[in-house]
């Protein structure tokens, strides 16, 4: 109650105070593009996203092959912005690009460099390759923590190159060629959480706004050459993450704004299927339909089949949802029923002839060591049953900030089989990519946890090895070391899997 009164009363007095926010400053050329994202947008097509401090009548992205020849010329009329913000959210779409190639594109200003990116492999290459699993990373710096996690240094810290000092971007930077894109369900820069730094208390709403923007900065040098795909987690619901207190929001920080207009226009709706056979085909069109990113969608790219879920909203007693345990008050963002019936079409539509592999992203995990708290159970009531019939391979999850890798399962009982042709999907957590809330105790053991790790920040990588052998490792993030390793074999013998318990 001392604590919710004395929230209630920020915005009196931030009205009383000059604001403390570590915003970015702002460039000269209002059109320079910054907080650079790119994302899969489908079988041979990139999506360009990034922000500037004006908005665009039209943003465009000059592209080619070669990086003195930007040929092609690619526009939209998205330029969008919401109350509170001070840059507006720009997206374009690249179409027709050769798979698997090396493209450079720029961004249309006085002030932008060339960048460049690898467009996606094609449904049914078997190609190996890696990609990484990256979740709940915050702001580093004034707003967020010291690599040494010593708290108190927190806010000695006017400016940090993340190259430098976040130990998870730096290391994502060192080794971007090693790895083709990212999956990230949920967990962005921990903006409402700046009421946890004294210099924001007084005025919520900008330091809100700065950590996004410092945060999104930050990650630029990643996200704008390789791949991000987004889905939400409970720190996008709204501007702080008390119970509760969602009304003391000001309007454009509720209800997972930022991340709508961030992401919305980038993340892919469902590919169209590259099954031959047409209950496939139909299914796939049915999922295309119910998809709604940058919520719910999937994608395809090489040998996998990646569905991205909301694990905050939309499905029975989600906590974020209205009435949700965790009293953030998010959603709707579809009809009754939408994304358990597009999980469904979804993951009926894959062909394994073309996409062996089936991997499916949240934030919220129903599997996880150390406290009870920690697990999602109307997640699990209302996606682990689909998951297991559907045959997916691998189920990757955050929200628990730490590392943790568990055994196939199913209803809390290992698979028999273990790593070797399981019916049942491999579970992992990847949480512990480091934010201002720090690492997560891993606490008591579960039955079929075989690893846990939370001594230092770390995050997943996920290869491709051939259509039946996947290799999960956790690196530690400060030193690139391999702190764990396993091989999942699969069979993948049926062309569709529907299976029951």
């Amino acid at each position: 109650m001392v604590l919710f009164t004395f929230v209630k009363a920020l915005p009196l007095l931030a009205a009383c105070v000059r604001a403390g926010a570590s915003y970015p400053a702002i460039p000269s050329d209002l059109s320079t593009p910054v907080q650079q994202r790119i994302a899969v947008n489908g079988p041979n097509s990139m999506s360009i996203g990034w922000n500037t401090y004006q908005q665009l009548t039209q943003p465009c992205v000059q592209y080619g092959t070669s990086s003195d020849s930007l040929t092609q010329k690619a526009c939209s009329n998205s330029s969008v912005t919401y109350p509170t913000a001070r840059t507006w959210s720009n997206s374009v779409t690249l179409t027709g690009l050769s798979p698997a190639t090396t493209y450079y594109y720029k961004i249309a200003s006085t002030n932008s460099t060339v960048e460049h990116f690898s467009s996606p492999r094609s449904p049914g290459d078997k190609t190996p390759f890696t990609i990484n699993a990256v979740i709940d990373m915050g702001v580093y710096g004034a707003d967020g923590y010291t690599i040494q996690m010593d708290q108190t240094k927190r806010d000695t810290i006017p400016s940090i190159d993340p190259s430098l000092n976040h130990t998870t971007i730096g290391r994502l930077a060192e080794t971007v060629d090693d790895y083709e894109f990212i999956i990230w369900p949920g967990d962005y820069a921990y903006a409402d959480d700046w009421y946890l730094k004294p210099k924001n208390v007084l005025d919520g709403t900008n330091a809100y706004e700065a950590i996004l923007e410092e945060f999104f900065s930050q990650l630029a040098p990643v996200a704008g050459r390789k791949a991000c795909m987004a889905s939400p987690g409970n720190h996008e619901a709204d501007c702080q993450e008390i119970p509760d207190t969602v009304a003391l929001c000001p309007e454009g920080q509720k209800n997972f704004t930022d991340f709508m207009n961030r992401f919305g226009k980038t993340m892919p709706t469902s590919f169209v299927s590259s099954s031959s056979n047409s209950t496939a085909k139909i299914n796939a069109n049915k999922a295309k339909l119910l998809a709604n990113p940058p919520f719910w969608y999937s994608f395809e790219y090489g040998m996998v089949h990646v569905t991205m879920i909301d694990t905050e909203t939309d499905f029975p007693e989600a906590p974020d949802g209205p009435d949700g345990s965790a009293g953030l008050n998010g959603g709707p963002f579809g009809s009754p029923n939408q994304q358990v019936d597009f999980l469904t079409a979804d993951l009926a539509s894959v062909d394994r002839t073309v996409t062996p592999w089936v991997i499916v992203a949240g934030h919220r995990p129903w599997y996880s060591t150390g406290d009870s708290s920690n697990v999602c159970s109307p997640c699990q009531d209302a996606f682990e049953s689909i998951l297991y019939q559907y045959g997916v391979d691998l189920a990757v999850f955050g929200h628990v900030h730490n590392s943790q890798r568990f055994l196939p399962s199913y209803q809390g009982n290992a698979d028999a089989n273990g790593m070797n042709d399981p019916k049942a999907p491999m579970y992992i957590v990847a949480g512990g990519a480091g934010n201002i809330e720090g690492l997560s105790s891993v606490g008591a053991n579960a039955t079929n946890n075989v690893w846990a790790y939370a001594d230092d920040f770390s995050y997943a990588t996920i290869t491709f090895q051939d259509e039946n052998n996947l290799k999960v490792e956790f690196i530690q993030s400060s030193t690139g070391a391999v702190l764990d390793s396993s091989v999942l074999y699969k069979s993948h013998t049926e062309q569709f899997v529907s299976q029951s318990a």
